[in-house]
């Protein structure tokens, strides 16, 4: 929630600066322009684009942060295509401003169009970045019983210590999510932390649509975890047994 808002009021504030106040040299590439370069770019149309685009993602997390003050879960998912998609928007459109590339008559200059590869493959590269951070975020939470604890990985990895753990039961269903304070939810994937009815903080490494869960008390914090399937998170919790010696209620 504070992210958000917090991510929400740096963009204002860069939008502000370039827009409303006209510091152009916060607009990359722009200030390392020849004088006779920069002449020929339309940069208050760049400036007003790079505005209305802060306004936008800016005014998407205010609403991703009250959403999330009252309870309701957003995915991540939201924010980042948004963020994608405009950012996409701006990058292709600014190119329409710049005078190096474009005549008068919006003709493609001789030669400009090296610049534009490079834009198409900053484009491509932000796409595929995208598309794979998602993909990450979305794959199953690996959680393994070592010789140290409870290993979990991906984001937000963390590794309970057997000796640190004093409780371990099965839960049929997940407690009440409140609110997510630092995590992601991509689809089911839930991960990080969130505050919940029940128990409060927690730290979530689940597919909420997997039936079971294994909650586990380590140091005072509660952490809820599960596998690909019941059955196997079945096989976690008698392994997290084996070893704290935990009772099944």
């Amino acid at each position: 929630m504070w992210f958000s808002f917090g991510l929400a009021a740096l963009l204002l504030v860069l939008g502000l600066l370039v827009h409303v106040f006209r510091m152009y040299f916060l607009i990359s590439g722009y200030n390392t322009m020849p004088k006779a370069k920069r002449e020929k770019v339309d940069v208050r149309s760049i400036a007003r684009l790079i505005g209305w685009w802060s306004y936008a993602n800016a005014a998407v997390l205010v609403v991703v942060g009250v959403l999330l003050a009252v309870g309701v879960a957003v995915p991540l998912a939201v924010p980042l295509v948004f963020f994608g998609v405009t950012t996409l928007a701006l990058l292709v459109r600014a190119q329409r401003y710049d005078g190096n590339l474009f005549d008068e008559d919006g003709r493609l200059r001789p030669g400009a169009w090296k610049q534009l590869v490079g834009v198409g493959v900053f484009l491509a590269i932000l796409a595929v970045g995208i598309t794979v951070f998602l993909a990450w975020l979305s794959r199953p939470v690996e959680v393994t019983a070592t010789d140290d604890g409870v290993a979990i990985s991906g984001m937000y990895a963390t590794t309970l210590a057997w000796d640190t753990i004093r409780e371990v039961r099965l839960l049929e269903e997940l407690p009440t999510i409140e609110m997510r304070t630092n995590g992601s939810a991509v689809g089911p994937h839930l991960r990080g932390h969130f505050r919940t009815t029940e128990y409060g903080q927690v730290l979530l490494f689940v597919n909420a649509d997997v039936p079971l869960f294994v909650l586990v008390e380590s140091d005072g914090e509660v952490v809820i975890m599960n596998r690909e399937s019941a059955s196997a998170t079945r096989e976690l919790l008698e392994e997290i047994e084996d070893r704290v010696g935990a009772v099944t209620p």
